[in-house]
């Protein structure tokens, strides 16, 4: 009998882990090469300001970044900084960008709530009220926040990028409900939606956000082509940024001061020398 009981308990648990083992991961992202990879990268400034502007005419209508502010796009190491302006506040492109951006404010003398052009001062505007107006907007899903979306994914930049480009058509079989749509680069189980070989099941997952890129739908203006790949690349870089505004002055830093550790070993191993050599050990 008590055989038999461990025979049932051992086929129902086969049973129940099949969805399970019939799980499957993301496609792997695309590995591109970026020019602020490495200890000596950099970001491309063209680059940088082209995805500020994809940002800004495409992200931008559901995807707030809280943490940024304007007076940042004009710091050191950023899209728009220019010398001749080391405050920020006092650069006039910046200025220019904010004030094409109408914020919520409170009349002083009022107290009503009004609109008014955006200043350096100012963070970039979120596009919803509230959490609950945005998920009413999208299909009851919160568009997250892009502050720092590329330190908060795995392989941050090449997720993005191949997230960005990576819609598709679903494959025979897969049964996409209203609203979502596939992406093999975008997590997820597809195993209750697949009609086909539970061996088989597609990678990828149901995103709520539609593919939210085109050709031509951003015009660059230093005549950079407007395809889907280069505002993918433009963005991601943006986005990269965004996430670690001080990278450039944190590797400058680590490079001077593993050659001041160097030549301070040098001169500490010549010391040594010199001290010790009349020593016998």
């Amino acid at each position: 009998m008590l055989r038999k009981v461990i025979a049932l308990a051992a086929l129902g648990l086969a049973l129940t882990a099949g969805p399970a083992a019939a799980a499957t991961h993301p496609e792997h992202p695309h590995q591109l090469g970026w020019s602020f990879q490495g200890p000596f990268g950099k970001f491309d400034k063209a680059q940088l300001q082209r995805g500020y502007k994809v940002y800004r005419e495409v992200c931008a209508s559901c995807h707030a970044m809280n943490l940024m502010y304007f007076r940042n796009l004009g710091q050191k190491g950023g899209p728009f900084f220019d010398e001749k302006y080391p405050n920020p506040n006092d650069n006039p492109y910046v200025k220019a960008l904010a004030a094409e951006i109408q914020v919520n404010d409170i009349d002083s003398e009022t107290g009503d709530t009004i609109q008014r052009p955006a200043t350096s001062a100012d963070r970039f505007p979120s596009p919803f009220p509230n959490e609950a107006a945005a998920r009413a907007s999208n299909g009851g899903a919160m568009p997250p926040d892009l502050s720092v979306i590329i330190k908060a994914r795995h392989d941050g930049p090449n997720y993005v990028y191949s997230v960005l480009t990576g819609y598709a058509n679903p494959p025979p079989g897969l049964t996409v409900a209203p609203g979502q749509f596939y992406n093999p680069y975008y997590p997820g189980d597809l195993a209750a939606y697949w009609k086909g070989d539970h061996h088989s099941v597609p990678k990828g997952g149901f995103i709520g956000m539609p593919p939210p890129l085109g050709t031509g739908k951003v015009t660059f203006d230093d005549g950079a082509p407007s395809t889907v790949a280069q505002q993918a690349k433009d963005v991601t870089a943006f986005l990269t940024w965004a996430s670690e505004p001080k990278m450039e002055e944190r590797k400058a830093f680590g490079l001077a001061a593993m050659i001041y550790l160097l030549l301070f070993t040098v001169l500490l191993w010549f010391s040594y020398k010199r001290i010790w050599r009349n020593v016998a050990h």
